[in-house]
């Protein structure tokens, strides 16, 4: 897929459609195409530029300028700019609408010199909270709506996992199972990338994890559970799926389960937010609030 819609631009670049309209009619910044039905349409090119010109807002250039750049020109002053973030909310913003069009390009190298910058800077916990979880928030609203390119999509998650495995495996390792934590991800769950961090910012204080990852049926989990009798268990919840359906599964989950064990959901707060949660499960509402429990 390298076609989007010009609100498919809006979702990735977090600019109004009506701005990027301006921008086209005033300062010919993008040159969408049209379709046999007179549809507007932008390729994967004109993408990635709108996110550069977004990666230099804020800077000393006026939109104007930017808009009238060419490509060389915008990709070389983003080169200059990647060691010399300057500003907080600037610096995220531009890591974020870079690593997105790093990710929508699949060019790994260029991602991975601006994950390693962000790391550097802000650590992994940081670079996970500030400027990863906002890029996936922009990736989310196109998988809901089903238009993310699936080859992109995978490309980033892929990648994102992987900087967490090593990110992991770098840890040392814990024999004491005292206080451990089982992971996993419910039958038709995926998305590991919030159950990936969770098991690094547990592992990071000191703590057993044993990762199931994703997709566990609950037979599967209530067998393995009987059998290390972990203190604290953590599953996310991230697609849609109906309140009634989800209720059912918790239910059953909390009846199979040791009385001692420790319950902590995450994720969708739409749909957590519906649910009867009991005094036996805690709602886990942000990584701040998993390092309370820690």
């Amino acid at each position: 897929m390298d076609l989007f819609s010009i609100s498919q631009l809006q979702q990735f670049s977090g600019i109004k459609a009506h701005t990027i309209r301006i921008w086209e009619q005033r300062y010919n910044a993008l040159s969408p195409k049209r379709s046999e039905g007179n549809t507007r349409y932008y390729s994967s090119h004109q993408l990635r530029r709108l996110l550069n010109i977004v990666s230099l807002m804020g800077y000393e250039y006026k939109i104007s300028e930017l808009c009238s750049m060419p490509d060389e020109m915008l990709f070389k002053i983003i080169k200059r700019h990647l060691k010399n973030f300057s500003g907080p909310d600037l610096a995220v913003e531009y890591a974020v609408s870079q690593l997105l069009a790093a990710g929508m390009s699949l060019d790994e190298n260029y991602f991975d010199t601006l994950f390693s910058e962000c790391v550097i800077r802000y650590g992994i916990r940081n670079t996970y909270v500030d400027v990863i979880y906002l890029m996936l928030a922009r990736i989310g609203l196109m998988w809901a709506n089903d238009t993310m390119p699936p080859a992109q999509e995978h490309f980033i998650s892929n990648i994102i996992r992987q900087k967490l495995f090593s990110a992991i495996d770098s840890l040392p390792s814990v024999k004491s199972a005292k206080n451990s934590w089982l992971l996993f991800l419910p039958e038709n769950e995926f998305h590991e990338i919030g159950l990936l961090f969770a098991h690094y910012l547990i592992r990071s204080t000191g703590k057993k994890v044993f990762y199931l990852g994703a997709n566990v049926p609950i037979e599967t989990l209530t067998k393995i559970a009987k059998e290390i009798t972990p203190a604290n268990l953590l599953f996310f919840l991230v697609h849609n799926d109906t309140p009634n359906n989800t209720q059912k599964y918790l239910n059953t989950l909390c009846r199979y389960l040791n009385k001692n064990i420790n319950i902590y959901i995450s994720g969708n707060e739409k749909l957590i937010s519906q649910l009867k949660i009991g005094k036996a499960t805690k709602w886990i509402h942000s990584v701040e609030d998993l390092e309370k429990q820690l």
